[in-house]
């Protein structure tokens, strides 16, 4: 039980490997002491997965006073291949809290009244991660692109889905485009 004082500690054999205690052992590491890693580390921290962000090629007709599903045609990433059917689904053994966003930008012939963005849970609508914007018709042109985007922090269990809606309104009708080249979805767990 004392203090050891060294510059360097090495293996014995070259590329060997150095344990440093043992299962139920607690190293103390004192305020103002820096810790400097060169090297590859492994079993510290954690990684953001799963995460997923998904895309379109092309555009998706969206029709007046209809709540729309979002489609994605395109995989950026799908670190856990959770993302499947329009929807991500939190994998086994990867329950948490999650980031999530999803964007859309869209244009129509006529005027939009109302827009608004959900992400469903399960099926059914999350109030606490959606986006409700009104407009006077005369704010917003027709054929002018506008978007939102939505995003929060969800508390998921396994095989919780999550999916993107759109809802646009118009006394006049018609039908408006959600443009690929801005269509979004992606989240990913954060570490605790």
């Amino acid at each position: 039980m004392g203090t050891i004082k060294t510059t360097n500690i090495e293996p014995i054999a070259d590329n060997g490997t150095v344990t440093l205690g043992s299962s139920g052992d607690t190293f103390t590491i004192p305020s103002g002491v820096t810790m400097v890693n060169n090297g590859t580390q492994t079993g510290f921290g954690g990684t953001n997965t799963p995460n997923f962000k998904v895309s379109n090629t092309s555009n998706q007709s969206l029709s007046n006073a209809t709540l729309t599903k979002l489609t994605f045609d395109t995989e950026d990433f799908d670190s856990d291949n959770a993302f499947a059917s329009n929807k991500f689904t939190v994998p086994s053994g990867k329950a948490g809290k999650y980031a999530i966003t999803f964007q859309v930008f869209m244009e129509g012939t006529n005027d939009i009244r109302v827009m608004r963005g959900y992400v469903y849970k399960n099926g059914s609508a999350l109030p606490d991660i959606q986006s409700r914007l009104v407009f006077n018709s005369n704010l917003l042109d027709a054929g002018s692109p506008v978007g939102f985007i939505v995003s929060g922090v969800l508390n998921l269990s396994v095989s919780d889905y999550l999916e993107a809606y759109v809802y646009i309104y118009n006394t006049a009708g018609g039908t408006y485009q959600a443009n690929a080249v801005n269509n979004i979805f992606q989240g990913y767990k954060i570490i605790e």
